[in-house]
């Protein structure tokens, strides 16, 4: 049995091999949204393969933890994770945003395995984790319910509406992820239209606040078991994150956010990756 330590760094490799595929899958696809992806492969990885409680061999299992990717755009992390689990080929990867694919460019629960809510419309995926972790109090049921959320999203006044309601009802057993990257698609968040402070808005809302280094996976896994202890109010990770992670020419890069790379900047970034999982 590894260690804790022992766990984060494997999970960590991991990552960075999942970065890979990532980067593969937006080249060959010729369009994509690589920044909020790689900034979110970590999290996304603890997820799948430490923190929730699925079966990939039986996907609607009733019982499963469920997680909503709310900012959809971000959807080749997920796919990416979801292969490595054994949901769906690897192979089919390759398809990404192809016609008859079950890899669209945003989450479709109608087509890919693992995929618990349709996503792509900014500022609904909490509202739907509050309606799944609400059904869960009503059917008894002690599933988890994760929302990955970004921080431009967290501009759309749904959001706070949802926060609101998972406070109200006491919502323990959701929890929310902010990717907080700092760059949304027009430039740095904070210009478009400022969300700090971001910790204190929760909290007045009546969430139980959490703040990591989004790519510690020692932090992460802390703050999920913590999160898991929280009882009566619902919870937020703020998990402070770089967009276009593991490859230097799109770290803090907004054009990054939306756009394939060439097939020498795809080479690059795989020879990048490839010297930090060394």
């Amino acid at each position: 049995m590894l260690s804790k330590q022992e766990l984060a760094v494997e999970l960590s490799k991991k990552a960075n091999t999942l970065r890979g595929d990532v980067i593969n899958m937006i080249y060959y696809a010729g369009s994509g949204h690589p920044g909020g992806a790689l900034s979110a492969i970590d999290i996304l990885t603890a997820l799948y393969f430490c923190v929730m409680r699925i079966d990939p061999q039986n996907p609607k299992w009733e019982d499963r933890d469920r997680f909503i990717l709310s900012k959809g755009h971000s959807c080749p992390a997920l796919y990416a994770v979801l292969a490595e689990k054994g949901y769906f080929p690897k192979s089919e990867l390759a398809t990404l945003r192809k016609v008859g694919s079950i890899l669209q460019g945003h989450p479709d629960m109608k087509k890919t395995p693992g995929v618990d809510m349709t996503t792509g419309s900014l500022g609904h995926g909490l509202s739907v984790g509050v309606g799944m972790a609400l059904g869960a109090k009503m059917d008894k049921k002690n599933y988890r319910v994760f929302v990955m959320l970004g921080d431009g999203e967290i501009q759309e006044g749904q959001i706070w509406e949802a926060a609101m309601v998972a406070s109200h009802h006491r919502l323990d057993n959701l929890i929310a992820i902010l990717d907080y990257n700092n760059l949304q698609v027009d430039g740095v968040t904070n210009e478009i239209v400022r969300i700090e402070p971001v910790a204190d808005k929760w909290r007045s809302f009546g969430w139980e606040v959490l703040e990591i280094d989004g790519h510690d996976m020692t932090q992460i896994l802390v703050a999920f078991t913590e999160a898991d202890r929280i009882k009566g109010e619902p919870c937020i990770i703020i998990a402070n994150t770089i967009k276009g992670k593991g490859v230097s020419f799109m770290e803090n890069a907004v054009d990054w956010h939306s756009r394939a790379p060439t097939k020498e900047e795809m080479k690059r970034a795989l020879r990048e990756l490839e010297r930090r999982g060394n």
